[in-house]
């Protein structure tokens, strides 16, 4: 009878889809436990400035290519200047499945090599934005782990509408590329009161990994 009530998967746009409940419990276990590893490296996840001089509320750390707003660099330039983590292979071949399930086309041929793994805490969200520092026109895919959030999803002109609230709860894919992959996205709130699987979270926290495609190919990060 539950089978009667889980959520479709859902094309919210052309090349923008939605997959609920796409990780199961010990995948979601295990990128917790990875996204924790992560953050306690080097200097750890921070608060990123942006150039108006505000923090965004959301603390990230990143691996492949180290994201500062709004470039990519080799080393962590805004902390203490370390090299960036190691994108790892079996999260490039993560997100490979990923967008070969979103877009059922097994010979999509997608190899992420950059990660933001955002840690959202408390009145944490992030501002409608698109995703444009990557020199590849690759699908961005991402993965939702702990509490509930409503994800916007505008539009490719502007920040503002139109756009459409999702609901995304732990385990949940959404993949935006092709004709879409510069669209406008956003975290505007939390839910915290979704229920949660037994994964590691804290309460009221949501991880979320946000894989890329560079394109930079080894040369010097703009």
């Amino acid at each position: 009878m539950l089978d009667l009530f889980r959520r479709p998967r859902r094309e919210l746009a052309p090349g923008v889809v939605h997959v609920p409940g796409w990780l199961d419990e010990t995948e979601q276990h295990a990128l917790v436990e990875a996204a924790r590893g992560w953050a306690a490296e080097g200097p750890g996840a921070r608060r990123a400035e942006l150039p108006n001089g505000g923090r965004m509320t959301v603390s990230a750390v990143c691996l492949g290519w180290h994201w500062i707003p709004y470039r990519y660099s080799a080393t962590r330039d805004d902390q203490d200047g370390s090299p960036v983590t190691p994108f790892p292979d079996w999260l490039a071949e993560l997100g490979a499945r990923a967008v070969a399930d979103a877009y059922q086309d097994p010979d999509v041929g997608y190899r992420p090599d950059v990660a933001l793994v955002n840690f959202y805490r408390g009145d944490a969200r992030l501002g409608m934005h698109a995703d444009r520092e990557e020199l590849a026109p690759d699908p961005v895919v991402s993965l939702s782990l702990g509490a509930g959030c409503v994800f916007r999803v505008g539009n490719t002109e502007n920040r503002g509408w139109p756009y459409t609230d999702l609901q995304l709860e732990s385990g949940d894919l959404v993949v935006f590329g092709r004709e879409n992959r510069l669209v406008h996205h956003g975290v505007p709130r939390l839910l915290p009161d979704l229920p949660v699987p037994p994964i590691g979270t804290a309460d009221g926290e949501r991880i979320n990994l946000t894989l890329r495609v560079s394109g930079l190919n080894g040369r010097e990060a703009r």
